[in-house]
């Protein structure tokens, strides 16, 4: 957790590529640890093919199905199977709008919102940020991405910078 704390989280992130992983890996997280998630996470690399989304929209019931008797990663169906619906609706907006990393950081104005936080318990669940976020993503046919999985999203790829203003990462970043 603190490797990735020091080197990954919060850090401004332009590649689709990753910005898929991380928001496949934040629904993924939902109602865990996300330390869970990050143990978990070179399993998820593997299972998901390196989370490669053109071939993840393609994975049929019987990928599925494996992919639920695989322990190294969380095995539920709803989520599994939204990873599938998410590289789908990743595929049309890469298609629609240019990139992904283009469409996503409009939610912010194309700039990281720095929050000048000097306790965690200031930091906030969800935003207006994460709410419209939320809302078109749904309307683009993605799931499990609620306000708050958006908002965890948004902190883990740099959209915002919701490192304490006492943590050596808030200035770098």
């Amino acid at each position: 957790m603190i490797a990735y704390h020091d080197e990954e989280w919060g850090v401004p992130l332009h590649d689709d590529h990753l910005l898929f992983e991380f928001l496949i890996l934040e629904g993924a997280q939902a109602g865990l640890s996300w330390n869970t998630i990050l143990n978990k996470r070179e399993n998820y690399r593997t299972a998901f093919d390196n989370f490669e989304a053109s071939v993840i929209a393609d994975y049929g019931d019987d990928k599925i199905e494996s992919l639920l008797m695989d322990s190294g990663i969380v095995r539920n169906r709803m989520k599994v199977s939204s990873a599938v619906t998410n590289a789908q609706a990743f595929l049309r907006v890469v298609k629609e709008e240019g990139s992904f990393d283009d469409y996503i950081w409009s939610f912010v104005g194309g700039r990281t919102k720095n929050d000048c936080w000097r306790s965690t318990s200031e930091v906030p669940s969800k935003t207006v940020e994460s709410d419209a976020m939320s809302k078109d993503l749904k309307v683009r046919g993605f799931k499990f991405v609620g306000s708050t999985i958006c908002y965890a999203f948004m902190q883990a790829a740099g959209l915002v910078n919701d490192h304490k203003l006492s943590c050596f990462r808030h200035g770098q970043v």
